[in-house]
């Protein structure tokens, strides 16, 4: 094992080893749930998977180089290693983007604004479903219920006003309401 930390302490490959400590760091910080793996860090303008996977590919690439090519000289080899990291990060995020959501994920609050047509045969303080239609043309069912006494029955047209994300239900008013 003595010959592990020789290299890994030895030039180039000590040049990176702080920065791996950091990455392994991280990584061990957003696993704990202390971070987010899509911040980006501000003195490098990179997000935390492409700087992960740049000084990770680094790092072994200059302890194989120099274990294996000893007699080129270590600034080649750090040099040639960051090079190929930068390909590799590159390529690697390309591939990612691929599987990796866009976007900011749905929620109930993306439904406030938008009608909906009541499903059941009333709408209370307590009870209540009805349909609505999102931009992207899906439906939901939704829990919906009614601050007034408006006589919301199945088929009356409604707005969605507000959510309670506790009880997970939509305040509505008829969608005639401007109307009155």
């Amino acid at each position: 094992m003595g010959g592990f930390f020789e290299a890994v302490l030895s030039f180039p490959t000590v040049i990176l080893t702080p920065l791996l400590v950091v990455v392994i760091g991280y990584w061990l910080v957003v696993i704990a749930g202390g971070a987010d793996p899509g911040d980006e860090f501000p003195l490098v303008g990179w997000g935390a998977i492409p700087l992960s996977i740049l000084i990770t590919v680094a790092w072994f690439a200059t302890l194989a180089a120099s274990q294996w090519l000893g007699a080129i000289p270590g600034f080649v080899i750090l040099a040639a290693a960051v090079i190929l990291a930068w390909i590799v990060a590159r390529v690697a995020v390309s591939l990612l983007r691929r599987f990796l959501p866009t976007g900011a994920e749905p929620s109930r609050a993306d439904f406030v604004g938008l009608t909906c047509i009541v499903r059941t045969g009333r709408v209370t303080r307590t009870f209540g479903q009805a349909e609505v239609h999102a931009p992207d043309g899906s439906s939901a069912i939704v829990q919906v219920r009614q601050a007034g006494d408006d006589k919301l029955r199945a088929g009356t047209v409604a707005l969605l006003y507000d959510v309670d994300p506790d009880g997970e239900f939509f305040w509505i008013v008829p969608a005639d309401i401007a109307n009155r």
